[in-house]
């Protein structure tokens, strides 16, 4: 489900006066049982589980990225969403969810069959080498799905098909014509009034194409007054609250139906009932959010896929194809008699130069090119710390560079090794007392508490730019700590000055604890390297809860490792430098990607 790919169907008035409702393609669905699954205002008929332990069984918190579409390799825009949905999925574990993180491609539709014919490969071909290349950019940015899902596994299609009849039995599909401006690369028909010179699509510029089908459609407008109803009961559906306004002006102003089949596309999923046509790509692909629940290999069941943890917590996606996910997909549930999902979050563009990225517009930001050179916790840091969720962001690489630098290896990693590194002159890397003794009435220990309980609430809420700026400030009073009490001085004074010292550097370090584990969504392997240095190991990193950043971690005796600093400093390259790696990486010979790099 690709950012700028959408399609606003046919108006009713548009449709031929032989439009016809069809007979049932199977026996209508069997009647639901009672709700075993908790009750959310909006929700529309709840799910319910074969298992007789679902009643008592801890729900899940599944959250989903949209199944991003494989005509091109990733871009930075996909990485945006999918690395904001990888800190809210750590920090749900932090909080001891039981997560169901799902990410995936969109692999059907005639985009991808032309992209596969450019690249002279089939589609299937085509599919697998673009969906492995999403699941290698995830590797190394850190994002840890639970469930990566492919719109051409078979467990999908065989969801897609029981759907269908699903709809289809509740009297919400029927055949018509139609004839309209059809854009290719959003795979939607526009109105005319819409368009730019030469009938051209506003978001790609290129002609649109005038097409006349005999379709399958799907009565939207039938779920107007129930839609309108979801989001007056409860208007947390839609966030942020400005995107909520969007989707009621949308509904407000009259839902149309939209086409749900295409005549003229062979790469899809076959109309269950008219295998001339096949499933238009957004109805196809929006059932991925079910299907993913399946495992791997598992015989394909609607229910199944229900029953293991619908509804979703949260959909996270780009706000291009908010008009899908807050109005066609809720309404298409409700069709079918299934759980609309807890809440649909529309994020903002990133932008480059001012412009929006996007693989059709050829301006994209390559994030793996930025990996290589600055790694994946500058990367994940940058865009969540800099981009307030939920509105557009631009990048710039000097603010890039300056905010990692200033961030991540100044106030964090250059506090921890100086720190460390003291402790080790003076201390032999053991700590002198327990870090609730050290702090005894030092104010610095309330302040740090209280900015942990704001970072919380902020993760809660997704405002993950400003949980950064409150762990962020834990790190700049800890920088002010140290240089008041300057315990070097004290240090070489002995005595009970010497012994506050001991216990200064306690109280910086369990400050340092804190903040490996409050940044953990947002920089987990950076976290792991100060939770190691602070002689802990990674397996107990790896089951850290939210919990354990209350103050009192680190114990007398402990022994820390040896100071090394945590994040390397990117050094900005000079004129001849760049030129000369140029040069040298069109020479064949690859750049090291620690060039350019110093230690802070």
């Amino acid at each position: 489900m690709a950012a700028g790919r959408a399609f606003l169907g046919a108006p009713c008035s548009s449709l031929a006066t032989g439009a016809r409702r069809l007979a049932f393609a199977s026996p209508p669905p069997r009647a639901l049982a009672p709700a075993l699954r908790r009750r959310v205002p909006g929700r529309c008929v709840a799910s319910v589980s074969s298992s007789p332990d679902a009643a008592s069984a801890p729900e899940p918190y599944v959250l989903t990225t949209p199944l991003y579409y494989v005509n091109a390799p990733p871009h930075m825009g996909s990485a945006y969403t999918t690395i904001a949905a990888d800190a809210i999925a750590r920090f749900q574990r932090l909080l001891e969810k039981k997560v169901i993180f799902i990410t995936g491609t969109d692999e059907h539709g005639e985009k991808i069959a032309t992209s596969a014919e450019a690249s002279g490969r089939n589609p299937k071909e085509h599919c697998d080498a673009i969906s492995s290349s999403y699941k290698m950019l995830w590797a190394d940015l850190d994002i840890e799905y639970d469930k990566f899902i492919r719109t051409t596994d078979h467990k999908h299609e065989g969801v897609v098909n029981e759907f269908y009849s699903r709809v289809l039995s509740s009297g919400d599909i029927y055949r018509a014509d139609y004839e309209g401006l059809y854009c290719v690369n959003c795979e939607e028909y526009k109105d005319e009034k819409e368009l730019a010179e030469n009938n051209s699509c506003p978001v790609h510029l290129k002609p649109c194409v005038a097409r006349k089908e005999d379709n399958y459609f799907f009565a939207l407008s039938k779920y107007q007054h129930k839609l309108e109803e979801l989001l007056a009961r409860n208007p947390d559906f839609v966030r942020p609250s400005h995107r909520l306004n969007e989707v009621q002006g949308w509904i407000k102003s009259g839902l149309r139906d939209f086409s749900i089949s295409r005549a003229s596309v062979d790469w899809g999923i076959p109309v269950p009932n008219d295998t001339k046509q096949t499933i238009y790509v957004w109805f196809d692909a929006l059932l991925g959010y079910i299907s993913a629940l399946l495992d791997d290999g598992e015989q394909a069941s609607l229910q199944q896929a229900i029953d293991r943890g619908w509804p979703a917590s949260l959909h996270l996606i780009g706000k291009d194809i908010l008009r899908f996910h807050a109005v066609y997909w809720p309404a298409m549930l409700m069709s079918a008699g299934i759980s609309v999902p807890d809440a649909v979050f529309g994020h903002g563009f990133l932008t480059k130069d001012g412009m929006k990225m996007g693989k059709s517009l050829g301006n994209t930001l390559e994030p793996k090119d930025l990996v290589a050179r600055f790694g994946a916790d500058a990367v994940r840091y940058f865009f969540l710390r800099e981009v307030e969720f939920g509105n557009d962001g631009d990048y710039s690489e000097d603010r890039f560079i300056n905010i990692v630098n200033a961030h991540l290896a100044n106030t964090i990693g250059n506090l921890l090794n100086r720190t460390l590194g003291l402790l080790k002159k003076n201390c032999n890397s053991t700590l002198a007392f327990d870090s609730i003794a050290a702090a005894d009435g030092v104010p610095l220990r309330e302040n740090v508490e209280n900015l942990v309980d704001k970072a919380k609430h902020h993760y809660e809420n997704l405002l993950l730019s400003s949980a950064c700026e409150s762990v962020l400030e834990i790190g700049n009073l800890g920088n002010l700590y140290i240089d008041e009490q300057a315990p070097w001085s004290c240090f070489k004074k002995g005595g009970e000055s010497a012994e506050k010292a001991a216990k200064d550097l306690v109280i910086i370090l369990e400050t340092m604890r804190i903040i490996a584990i409050a940044l953990t969504p947002i920089t987990p392997s950076l976290s792991l390297r100060i939770y190691t240095q602070l002689g802990f190991t990674e397996d107990q990193f790896r089951v850290l809860r939210w919990e354990d950043t209350k103050w009192g971690g680190l114990k007398a005796g402990q022994v820390m490792m040896e100071p090394k600093p945590v994040f390397a400093r990117i050094e900005t390259e000079t004129k001849e430098e760049a030129q000369a790696s140029s040069k040298a990486t069109k020479g064949g010979k690859k750049k090291s990607p620690s060039k350019g790099l110093v230690e802070a």
